[in-house]
């Protein structure tokens, strides 16, 4: 990245500056904004995340508000309440109240002297989730918004439940947030205050997995905050992101095809990351973009930003396996408009161990003949990597042959031409089943002459949520089904010599929880079928070689490392017992923040296990260790959650411990079960 320090405008900063609610609560934001703007006001631009800006986001922060600011916006980095420096409690993700929160800080910054009325909001992840949830309610203020990483639909497409089957990422995020939740404000902020801000977090948390889990099907719970449930809803210019290796790589093509704004999207290679820090690379000049997002519909400047594709996204070149990558090799191409004009669906049906060539598209499905059966051990899944790809530690999915071999796989022929794909693949099985619930894991991967498995795609189906994931249904065993299996959207370029391969698999532990019993899985052929969003290599990309600058930032705050990061992925596989372990350490080790004087640690440690096929001895663990210290003030939080279960519950036990130095202040146990609904 090159960073930059001449800007077109003089900036000052405000790091604690208190805003106000309705309730009496405060929250605190850091802004930055050009010098002239007390004459002469500017658009604000907020982002409100729970992250705490004044340490774990401080450096990324300084990255790019600074720039934004020093290119004539208002750069507002507000924490929720409950995180950071703002008051209150955060007791889950995306309450109304958080909403309600947002709108008022948008008032808020619309009245300032330096405002000139106007505002924006901006973020990834959740950042982005409020941005989105936040223009559905249509606040007067927001002009536009540009968001990454993010989904409009909190139930069929996050980090919670993924075809109606539950992800361990629900589980690691909940972690995530038990840590995030229960920290304290800093003293040099808030004063001798902050103890009982801290106690007030500590009392009032529980385990957010517990809430995640009682909500198992989609319900009011998960359609709240949903944009998805009415688009129309969202009024305002959207500017939206992602990467094919993150967990939200389908929510910009449904933006780009259900809203009726003016819209623009962008996908790259990357995984849970901002584009201008997009690994895999190649990274992007992405806050140059934003600036003239920003320009545009903020200033009114006449700058052709909506000039050119609706979507530019990044068509990945074939690769070898591996878990982590530099750089993705590729392209970029542009689509006019989505669903895209150059995309076809070609429909291949599955025949013995084959991918039959394509149907035509008018063609009735064929009668169904000899059925293929499989039941997948638990090993299935060990090789996946994590739903959402951060790339640190190596967390993508690795050589798929250990995967295809407890899988039932169908290859196509050897390639003779190039073939590239752009959307989402789809997967309908004709099928039956031994057990009244069970999922099916569906991935796509790009083999080699070698037979190494790259994969491309993949999608999870709950069986019982075939139809619905609101009003789900056991099985009979025995009878047939149809069912569709949508896989992650991703743009592929397969070369000649290669084979594209279907896997079908019974268990996908630990990405997703298995069944509460192993099942068989029959799938009848010819009537079962891959569809491929095939985009012709022929067709023009309607985009330059290199659209995007290079990435460049304002310097970051300075910070020393004082001890080094650890970072582990382990598999485990006892051969005595049968036991097989899952083991990820992300260790940010000791930083220094030299402007503050302060040290932060984050420790999270991850630990899934099963035994043999024992689909009930499956369980998951995650431990975070966050501390901070500066001079005589030392405090540090614990915070642990397992969850296990049987064939009808699951079972949650988490801990909380809060120290000043070595003394623990603050203990709490949950030992929690929550039934198995169809699941």
């Amino acid at each position: 990245m090159r960073y930059v320090t001449n800007l077109p405008y003089e900036t000052k900063e405000e790091e604690h500056v208190t805003i106000p609610m309705s309730d009496g609560v405060r929250l605190s934001a850091h802004i930055w904004r050009p010098t002239s703007s007390d004459q002469e006001p500017v658009p604000a631009v907020l982002e409100y995340i729970p992250y705490r800006k004044r340490d774990l986001t401080a450096v990324r922060d300084s990255v790019h508000h600074p720039y934004l600011a020093g290119h004539g916006y208002a750069c507002v980095r507000v924490d929720l309440r409950g995180t950071g420096d703002s008051e209150g409690v955060l007791r889950d993700e995306y309450l109304e109240r958080e909403q309600e929160d947002a709108e008022e800080i948008l008032a808020w910054l619309a009245e300032q002297h330096w405002c000139d009325g106007g505002t924006g909001m901006m973020g990834i992840s959740w950042g982005a989730f409020a941005a989105l949830q936040v223009a559905a309610r249509r606040p007067p203020s927001l002009k536009a918004i540009a968001i990454a990483s993010f989904t409009d639909d909190r139930h069929a497409d996050d980090m919670h439940y993924m075809g109606g089957a539950l992800l361990s990422d629900n589980l690691a995020e909940a972690g995530t947030m038990f840590a995030y939740g229960t920290c304290p404000p800093d003293p040099a902020v808030v004063g001798d205050r902050w103890r009982g801000m801290w106690h007030e977090r500590l009392e009032n948390t529980e385990p957010w997995v517990l809430e995640w889990l009682r909500h198992q099907r989609r319900d009011e719970y998960w359609r709240h905050a949903s944009v998805c449930e009415d688009y129309t809803s969202v009024r305002c210019p959207v500017l939206a992101s992602s990467g094919w290796a993150d967990g939200y790589s389908n929510a910009v093509t449904r933006l780009l095809g259900n809203l009726d704004v003016p819209r623009k999207g962008l996908i790259g290679p990357w995984s849970h990351k901002f584009p201008h820090l997009g690994e895999p690379g190649p990274a992007i000049g992405y806050l140059q973009e934003l600036v003239r997002w920003w320009d545009h519909w903020l200033k009114g400047v006449d700058n052709g930003v909506m000039d050119g594709p609706m979507l530019l996204a990044w068509m990945q070149d074939s690769v070898p396996p591996s878990t982590s990558y530099e750089e993705r090799p590729g392209r970029w191409v542009g689509e006019p408009h989505w669903p895209s004009p150059h995309i076809r669906p070609e429909t291949h049906p599955l025949t013995r161990h084959t991918i039959g060539p394509a149907l035509d598209a008018t063609a009735a499905p064929a009668e169904g003949g000899a059925a293929m059966t499989v039941r997948s051990p638990l090993s299935v899944g060990q090789f996946a990597g994590k739903w959402a790809s951060y790339n640190a530690p190596p967390d993508l999915p690795y050589d798929q042959r250990e995967e295809d071999g407890g899988s039932l796989v169908f290859d196509s022929e050897p390639l003779t031409e190039p073939v590239e794909i752009l959307g989402s693949p789809s997967v309908e099985l004709d099928l039956t089943v031994s057990e009244p619930v069970a999922l099916v894991a569906a991935r796509l991967s790009d083999v080699s002459p070698d037979g190494a498995a790259t994969r491309v795609s993949y999608g999870i189906l709950n069986l019982t949520r075939r139809d619905s994931t609101e009003f789900p249904e056991p099985l009979e065993p025995g009878r047939r089904y149809r069912a569709t299996i949508p896989l992650n959207g991703v743009a592929q370029a397969f070369p000649p010599g290669h084979r594209i391969r279907l896997s079908l698999s019974t268990s996908y532990w630990p990405l997703a929880w298995p069944a509460p019993k192993p099942a068989l899985l029959s799938v009848h052929e010819h009537s079962s079928t891959l569809t491929l969003p095939v985009r012709p290599v022929d067709e023009p990309d309607e985009v330059a070689s290199s659209p995007f600058g290079e990435p460049e930032g304002t310097p970051p705050l300075a910070m020393t490392q004082v001890t080094p990061p650890e970072e582990r992925w382990d598999v485990k596989r006892d051969l005595i017992d049968y036991r097989s372990e899952l083991d990820i350490v992300k260790d940010r080790g000791t930083v220094r923040f030299e402007d503050i004087g302060l040290e932060a640690g984050r420790r999270a440690h991850e630990r899934y296990t099963a035994v043999a096929d024992d689909f009930t001895s499956v369980g998951g663990e995650t431990t975070w260790t966050m501390r901070f210290r500066r001079d005589d003030w030392d405090v540090r939080v614990v915070t642990s959650t397992r969850l296990t279960c049987d064939e009808t519950d699951f079972f949650v036990d988490a801990t909380l411990d809060a120290y000043e130095a070595d003394r623990r202040v603050f203990s709490r146990t949950w030992n929690e079960t929550v039934p198995r609904d169809l699941l």
